[in-house]
């Protein structure tokens, strides 16, 4: 084998190393979550983000149902903002400012869920119009404040949008209309449902475990 054709062989292999590491997903360190081993959850109103006035309410009330699914034991939404108000809480920094101490001794939940809306709503971009959530979410132990997990998920119209066959000025008017429409009747609210089953259903690839009322509770996370 000449030089040449060694270094290629040297830069092929290296290359395809690299590539490899780069591409590779990390698994999650669950390490502090199964040493917590929570029970029963918290799901504090989200904060917002977005230039949506709906997209605390429709957040946070997609949040607690893929977790239940999940096997947690998760306090209602209604009972949680009715006793937030009832002491005065009527925002959700405010309630995302409560000490965890002080969430365990009025909820008696194990761990808290911390929601942040960063995109919700329908935007218009000249030849198409997108409805879009993006949300952030962690997991909090009231016990001892450490962070057991987080992460984030999008759903978007664009993951189900069809070709348009009407020409530019077709394409123009449906982009509009949709964003009138989608506007109009906050059809951000179902893609929130789809992004919270993203987020915090399990089990998934570096997504929250399952809780001690599943049938897979104890079990390895999926690794991709």
């Amino acid at each position: 084998m000449t030089c040449r054709r060694l270094l290629l062989v040297c830069f092929a292999s290296a290359l395809a190393f690299l590539t490899g590491c780069a591409t590779a997903p990390q698994g999650y360190d669950y390490t502090a979550f199964i040493k917590a081993r929570p029970a029963s959850l918290l799901v504090l109103p989200p904060l917002n983000d977005s230039p949506s006035v709906t997209a605390t309410a429709g957040m946070w009330s997609h949040a607690t149902l893929p977790l239940a699914e999940a096997g947690y034991y998760v306090l209602p939404v209604t009972l949680v903002d009715e006793t937030l108000r009832q002491n005065g809480v009527t925002t959700a920094h405010d309630a995302h400012a409560i000490p965890g101490p002080k969430l365990r001794e009025v909820f008696g939940a194990d761990a808290a869920v911390y929601l942040t809306v960063k995109k919700y709503g329908t935007t218009y971009a000249l030849l198409s119009s997108e409805t879009r959530v993006t949300v952030e979410g962690r997991i909090v132990d009231l016990r001892s404040g450490d962070v057991l997990w987080q992460g984030q998920a999008t759903a978007s119209s664009e993951e189900q949008q069809q070709q348009s066959q009407g020409g530019l000025v077709g394409m123009l008017v449906t982009a509009v209309v949709k964003q009138i429409v989608g506007t109009a009747t906050d059809a951000a609210y179902k893609y929130a449902g789809v992004a919270g089953q993203r987020m915090l259903g399990a089990p998934r690839f570096n997504g929250v475990l399952a809780g001690p009322r599943s049938p897979q509770y104890g079990a390895p996370p999926p690794q991709r």
